[in-house]
């Protein structure tokens, strides 16, 4: 089981999981990217024998799960850093902290084609893909192991991805990572001081200069942040509904979702009453 260990000095906890060094590696470092046979490719429709038994997949018509014919489709990761069975079994050992690896690591895979990106796909295609997301989020809020989920991407080799078929990752943490904490409590503190939300008051100066705005449209703003740590972020131009409230949309009324419960789920003695 992967081990969750927290850094005395900082209070940043670690992952240590061994599984992931055997992961699968479609870019060879150092070395020009050839593309992978779809014959060979795991996220490619007639290959889902080749992941774990889906969590949940779109369809455009109702379907057995671990079928073809979908257009998005999410499975656990085969080499997962954190797992969903067992208890976090919370332990001291002189100065130091740890508990069990207990968590969620799931990889979305965007597009049954092997070549298409994100850049590339029509508006309700990519829609599909931000529903995904959020329906999987909620269906791990009800967790109560877990306390903060994050959705990511590694785009190509240098970023870190090992297949090319278009695809993202959520993992589900049973503790808050130290930088989110202290973004939390600098908008706590910020509040307490003026009555106001830090990211609006930040948006709103942002938008009267307009120096580091990279794009902006009538819901989102993408903007270069004064002191940054990566390059911009992308931040809703109005306060958003909260991640339950569906907001007007056709995308994905036309499709189909199967849901089905892998090995993997969570269990039934850590799922919150509704």
């Amino acid at each position: 089981m992967p081990d969750l260990r927290r850094d005395p000095i900082v209070g940043r906890w670690v992952i240590i999981s061994t599984d992931r060094n055997g992961r699968p590696h479609d870019f060879a470092q150092m070395q020009p990217v050839r593309p992978i046979s779809t014959a060979l490719c795991p996220f490619c429709p007639g290959q889902e024998r080749l992941t774990p038994k889906e969590i949940m997949a779109y369809r455009p018509e109702p379907a057995e799960a671990n079928a073809p014919n979908w257009s998005v489709r999410v499975v656990p990761n085969k080499f997962p850093a954190l797992q969903v069975e067992g208890e976090l079994g919370r332990e001291g050992m002189g100065l130091y902290d740890r508990m069990n690896g207990i968590g969620a690591h799931e990889v979305i895979i965007e597009a049954p084609g092997h070549k298409d990106t994100l850049a590339d796909m029509p508006t309700k295609r990519l829609e599909d893909v931000l529903w995904a997301y959020r329906d999987r989020i909620i269906d791990l809020k009800r967790d109560v192991r877990l306390r903060y989920i994050l959705i990511f991407k590694n785009h190509g080799a240098a970023a870190g991805a090992t297949l090319e078929h278009s695809h993202s990752q959520l993992i589900a943490l049973p503790v808050i990572p130290t930088n989110v904490m202290n973004e939390i409590e600098g908008c706590r503190l910020h509040y307490q001081q003026k009555e106001r939300c830090m990211y609006c008051d930040i948006l709103k100066q942002d938008l009267a200069h307009g120096e580091r705005i990279v794009a902006e449209n009538a819901e989102y703003a993408c903007v270069t942040p004064f002191a940054p740590r990566f390059c911009a972020r992308s931040r809703p131009s109005r306060r958003p509904r909260p991640t339950g409230d569906r907001a007007p949309t056709t995308g994905r009324s036309a499709r189909s979702c199967t849901t089905s419960r892998s090995p993997r789920s969570i269990p039934a003695s850590s799922r919150r009453s509704s």
